[in-house]
């Protein structure tokens, strides 16, 4: 770049010197100009930044447009036409198909390359003109060669270029990875929040493809982790249970019927004190007048579970087929809280009960 004064006529005359000294002054600066744009453009690197300048043009404008011809195209698309289409559509398809299967991946590698194409072109022509030459023939050249003309092209013969360049694509993709790779990961993950919203808002739809019941049941299991025992026991006040020395009379029969639960705790002596369940089914054998004890029934192991497991590891020992009640028990901290307002207002110590349905209710429904 170069910056010649030229001496104006004013200053000629403060010198008291011709018109034809200026004349000749100025078709001498003129001529020395025009030798120095000649020096420069021999110059070596004049060419090799020219080379440049054409190559980053070029490599934007091939970014662009695959960015667009590439990312138009679905892997359902491509499925279709490769069970369906014509047979070069099919060679086309199987050529593109591995590369659009990781969209984000490509799409950020794509628009990486086209970030850098453009950020350099002004760097190296600034070096062949001055700042506003360089200003103006970049912004020129990137809009009509770099956006234009590419996406123009590529969005009617995406198929076919994406296909010709699968190699070129697969370069570029190795190269940028490691760039590429941490911002795809990245924003295509989704936060618990996140989607948790999305999954609210294809349910609250007048056109959304999933249910009242099915975003409940999906917002649910992604709460489910957030959410221990105590958030889905039941109380043992509330809990319906009867003692080991309980009769089973037409009385106690008849209340079991109405309360409907298929299983039933056991408690020996303080209703806190629960010991093991019986099956409702297996009390069928057994007639109202013969007064059965309690006792004498096969009383089933009930699992104990402290208060802060998740309900997820719940879940899945209720899964084992073991068993679908549970006792809930008081942490240390909160058992040690407990008993020191126990010493002025009696309190209740022990489990609550949590069972598979009441689980489901709390976490689902």
């Amino acid at each position: 770049m170069f910056n010649i004064t030229m001496i104006k006529e004013q200053e000629f005359h403060k010198h008291n010197a011709t018109k034809e000294e200026y004349e000749e002054s100025r078709y001498y600066l003129g001529t020395k100009k025009w030798q120095q744009m000649m020096c420069h453009v021999a110059r070596p690197m004049f060419w090799t930044y020219l080379i440049i300048c054409m190559a980053l043009v070029c490599f934007a404008g091939l970014m662009s447009g695959l960015t667009l011809g590439l990312m138009s195209l679905s892997v359902v698309d491509l499925e279709i036409l490769i069970k369906a289409g014509h047979p070069q559509e099919r060679k086309n398809a199987e050529k593109i198909l591995p590369i659009v299967k990781n969209q984000h991946l490509l799409l950020c590698t794509l628009l990486i390359g086209n970030a850098m194409a453009m950020e350099a072109l002004p760097i190296f022509i600034d070096a062949l003109l001055p700042a506003w030459g360089a200003i103006l023939i970049s912004v020129t050249l990137i809009l009509a060669f770099g956006e234009i003309i590419p996406q123009a092209v590529c969005s009617r013969y995406g198929l076919s270029i994406g296909a010709k360049l699968s190699i070129v694509v697969r370069f570029i993709v190795i190269v940028l990875f490691p760039l590429a790779y941490p911002i795809s990961k990245h924003s295509a993950l989704l936060r618990r929040a996140e989607l948790k919203t999305l999954v609210d808002m294809h349910g609250n739809e007048v056109s959304g493809e999933l249910t009242h019941d099915e975003t409940t049941i999906i917002a649910g299991a992604l709460d489910l982790t957030q959410k221990t025992a105590k958030d889905a026991m039941t109380p043992i006040s509330e809990t319906f249970s009867l003692d080991i020395n309980t009769k089973l009379d037409e009385k106690t029969m008849g209340l079991i019927i109405r309360k409907g639960h298929s299983r039933i705790p056991i408690y020996t002596g303080n209703p806190t004190n629960i010991i093991g369940l019986i099956l409702v089914r297996n009390l069928i054998k057994c007639r109202p007048e013969d007064e059965t004890p309690i006792r004498d029934l096969s009383i089933r192991r009930i699992p104990r579970v402290p208060d802060l497991l998740p309900l997820y590891d719940i879940m899945n020992q209720f899964q084992k087929g073991h068993s679908h009640m549970a006792v809930v028990v008081m942490s240390k901290d909160d058992a040690s809280e407990t008993v020191q307002k126990a010493n002025s207002k009696p309190t209740m110590l022990g489990g609550k009960v949590i069972n598979l349905v009441r689980m489901i209710n709390s976490s689902f429904l």
